[in-house]
């Protein structure tokens, strides 16, 4: 049996599902699907990892198996230790992030690259973060707990500020006076209750 009196501090994937599992008992297939649904945007968990944490969770005393049900799938609850564990987890320095943009290290070698194929990668880039702008905008928000509200008000924001840099991108690459550039390429939404990050539909 593991030793449950020393434990170590918990890591922030095994803390994430610790945080689902406040909400109530889940299978492994549900924390993999919210968690892509709520974080996946800001925080990488993958299937094996889930499975991972939840086993080592199980062995200290975080969590518990339910009885496997429909579909072979085993819920867990979280157990007093679980959430003792994960009151000392939320309480840590969270540490300052670390930032991985594949397109921006293209561009920092970008004058290598022949300006179509280029106007190519900047393209699709924008594209993406224009679709999850679109993604976060059409979030249903009634109901939704202030602190993940305050999360998606960040992903609107950024998405925005990344949109307004591809719009400013011909002007900082010599290409356009600045004149030239729109101040901003977010969409222009109808406010609805006042709240920031319009939205059409608040």
């Amino acid at each position: 049996m593991a030793d449950r009196t020393s434990r170590r501090p918990l890591n922030s994937t095994a803390a994430s599902l610790l945080g689902f599992l406040h909400e109530g008992p889940m299978s492994g297939w549900d924390l993999v699907n919210l968690a892509q649904e709520r974080i996946g945007d800001f925080w990488t968990i993958t299937q094996s990892q889930v499975y991972r944490e939840l086993a080592a969770m199980d062995a200290a005393g975080l969590v518990e198996k339910g009885e496997t049900g429909a579909r072979e799938r085993t819920p867990y609850q979280i157990t007093e230790a679980g959430r003792a564990a994960f009151r000392e987890w939320i309480a840590r320095d969270p540490g300052t992030e670390t930032i991985r943009v594949p397109l921006l290290l293209t561009m920092s070698f970008g004058e290598h690259l022949d300006p179509a194929h280029l106007d190519d990668i900047i393209a699709a880039g924008r594209e993406v973060h224009q679709r999850r702008l679109d993604g976060y905008l059409r979030e249903d928000c009634a109901g939704m707990r202030p602190h993940q509200r305050a999360t998606l008000e960040f992903g609107i924001a950024y998405e925005r500020a990344v949109l307004d840099w591809f719009a400013r991108l011909p002007t900082l690459l010599g290409r356009l006076p600045a004149e030239a550039t729109t101040a901003s390429s977010a969409p222009s939404r109808a406010t609805g209750d006042g709240a920031t990050g319009s939205r059409p539909d608040e």
